[in-house]
């Protein structure tokens, strides 16, 4: 008996590959994936291969039960099969976002309105001028240009009539844009502008990076509604189906948190243990679903009401998410835009 065989011992035995789970089970391209099972390495220790359909993706950490891959450019949702000792084994699904548009600059959520057409922010660097501010796909996902002349567009959030609202963390306002893409200023003096969302009585809020949270009622009074830690980046703010209202703004920690503001405005702690967590969607039964890494694994994190995370798409650079109408969820990089088929019911737009 060689070395290597002691070594392995009886964990692999010449045994055809065994798949029982890959996690998480959704992914973009570049992002990487756990694969449980038997059987998986070859004698010798030689490096086994992964396929996502007929694409092979990168094998970064290998043993008997398990390894990680990297998905491939390019791979399609389908099956993974792991080749090793010159078998195959059993596929394994999974769903693989995919490209949208690219060559963009995001730096929170992208919004869709009631037509399904969505947008995203070409935000660039701070005081930096962009030709175009934010851009249009519609549901054939042909990107044109929407809105320009508007410095480092950060958040954007629709009101119940539908019509279009913009942070930019430049000019310390929050814009309001006609269907046509002409702007007029809805608030200023809004500190650091970043994460923006309606509540459903119409209230809408502004989360200032360098602590507050600012509430600006229809009428356009101005309230300081919430007082956090400041955030080396931004603010991001969704609402849950209870009315409370969730927000993320990374730190220099590693071990950052959501935290929960109810309607009176107190503060507590949701949850800690992320890694610079981003932006952040909520489905109809309270999950939160933030970009964010966990346990050093990068991608969206969900987390249940009762507090419970796992990582549940995996994928690099990832800024935020929104939900479609189609159970499908359309998620933005800091260059990019992909759509993935998720079922999973998000929160919808506030109703008029």
């Amino acid at each position: 008996m060689s070395i290597s065989e002691r070594l392995l011992g009886k964990k692999n035995v010449n045994g055809k590959p065994h798949i029982d789970a890959v996690a998480p089970s959704f992914a973009l391209p570049g992002g990487e994936v756990r694969i449980v099972g038997k059987s998986l390495r070859p004698h010798e220790f030689r490096r086994p291969s992964v396929h996502f359909g007929e694409l092979e993706g990168s094998v970064l950490i290998s043993s008997d039960d398990f390894l990680v891959a990297r998905v491939p450019d390019g791979a399609a949702s389908g099956a993974v099969v792991v080749g090793a000792n010159g078998q195959l084994s059993n596929p394994q699904s999974i769903r693989i976002a995919v490209p949208v548009a690219d060559n963009l600059h995001p730096v929170t959520n992208p919004a869709l309105d009631r037509d399904g057409n969505i947008y995203v922010t070409f935000s660039g660097s701070r005081g930096q001028k962009v030709p175009v501010s934010i851009f249009k796909i519609d549901a054939n996902y042909n990107l044109k240009p929407f809105l320009s002349d508007l410095m480092n567009a950060t958040a954007i959030a629709f009101d119940r009539a539908g019509e279009m609202y913009v942070s930019s963390r430049h000019d310390e306002a929050v814009y309001k844009v006609a269907p046509n893409g002409t702007m007029s200023t809805y608030a200023e003096g809004m500190g650091i502008a970043t994460g923006i969302a309606f509540d459903t009585a119409g209230n809408l809020y502004v989360g200032d990076r360098s602590g507050t949270i600012f509430k600006i009622a229809p009428d356009r009074q101005i309230f300081v509604f919430a007082t956090l830690e400041p955030s080396v980046s931004a603010y991001h703010i969704a609402f849950g189906p209870g009315g409370d209202m969730f927000v993320t703004g990374p730190s220099t920690s590693s071990f950052d948190c959501v935290y929960k503001v109810d309607p009176h405005g107190g503060v507590s702690v949701f949850y800690r243990g992320l890694g610079r967590p981003q932006g952040l969607a909520l489905d109809v039964d309270g999950n939160i679903y933030v970009a964010a890494s966990l346990s050093g694994k990068r991608g969206i994190v969900k987390i249940t009401p009762q507090g419970k995370a796992d990582l549940e798409v995996s994928g690099h650079g990832i800024v935020g998410l929104a939900f479609a109408p189609d159970k499908s969820a359309i998620v933005a990089t800091n260059s990019a835009v992909h759509h993935i088929s998720w079922n999973v019911q998000g929160m919808p737009l506030p109703a008029e």
